[in-house]
Parts: C-alpha cells; sequence; structure tokens
C-alpha cells in the first residue's frame, strides 16, 4: 500500500484548506513518513514491507532541504553556553505561587490567545537577545511560506 502523508490542516487534501497552487511534498511531512515507513516495513512480509521504504526515500529524497532550524537550535545553544542569554522579562514569569506578583511577575503580560490575530506586541526575548534571529528560513520549498509569515509576525511583535 503507498505510503503518503495524512493531510494537515493547511494541505490541499484537508477539506477546511484554501485552494493551492503547489502541491510540493512539505518539509514538516518528513518526520511522519519516514517514522510510517518503518513501521509499516517491520510489520510487513518480504516483498511487500520494501515498498513504502522506497517510497520514503523518494519522498525525503525531492523534498526541498534546509539546515535553518539546525543553524538556529545550534546558534541558540552557543548562546546559552557562553552565557549571554539573559534573564526571561518579568511580564512571561510565573506568577501563579505566593510573592510573585510583588516581584512584578506577570504585570503587563498580554495573552495572545485573546488577540484577534493570535499575535501581540510585548517583548519576549530578555533584553540580552532583543533583536536576536536564530531562525533564519531559506526560501525552499514549505520554508518559503514560513519565511512570509514568520516577516509578518516579526513585523507585529516589533510593533510595526
Amino acid at each position: 500500500m503507498p505510503m503518503s502523508p495524512p493531510p494537515s490542516p493547511r494541505s490541499p487534501t484537508h477539506p477546511s484548506s484554501p485552494p493551492t497552487t503547489s502541491l510540493r511534498p512539505s518539509t514538516g511531512h518528513c518526520c511522519g513518513t519516514t517514522a510510517r515507513a518503518t513501521s509499516t516495513t517491520t510489520s510487513s512480509a518480504p516483498p511487500e514491507g520494501r515498498i513504502p521504504l522506497a517510497e520514503a526515500t523518494v519522498y525525503l529524497a525531492t523534498t526541498a532541504k534546509s539546515n535553518a532550524a539546525y543553524n538556529a537550535i545550534n546558534a541558540a545553544i552557543a548562546d546559552v553556553r557562553a552565557g549571554g542569554f539573559g534573564r526571561v522579562p518579568l511580564h512571561l514569569r510565573d506568577a501563579h505561587y505566593p510573592g510573585a506578583k510583588r516581584l512584578g511577575h506577570g504585570k503587563g503580560y498580554k495573552y495572545a490567545h485573546d488577540s484577534e490575530i493570535g499575535i501581540v506586541t510585548q517583548q519576549y526575548l530578555p533584553d540580552e537577545l532583543t533583536g536576536k534571529r536564530y531562525y533564519q528560513p531559506t526560501n525552499h520549498g514549505a520554508e518559503r511560506d514560513v519565511s512570509a509569515r514568520l516577516e509578518k509576525i516579526r513585523r507585529i511583535l516589533d510593533g510595526q
């Protein structure tokens, strides 16, 4: 039986998705595709068990590649190891224990879920990291869409 990723809420085959002009595989499906292929292969008898592996191989080989997330996590880890990460802003700190409010924890916090667009302008990073951009998506495959959305989010967060 051919392996294909399940339709995601943003996929062209999902009933609530808007029409799209691209059916290119999403890199977000790669891990699921690989896991399903491996699982199917281990529970199927030969020669059928090799088919999902072949299909997963083709899928992964033809998906646009990027190391942007890898580079981002490495840069963030390097900052943590170097001690250059600062403290969590007061309004983001836990305010649910006795004495937290007295310390200023949670004061001025804006709940993004209450926003019409689900994003609010407020400082999320410590002062030392203001303006720091770890994740820099490419214009390859699904990251092209992520890049456009991330730019909009960053403008909102920056109050523009």
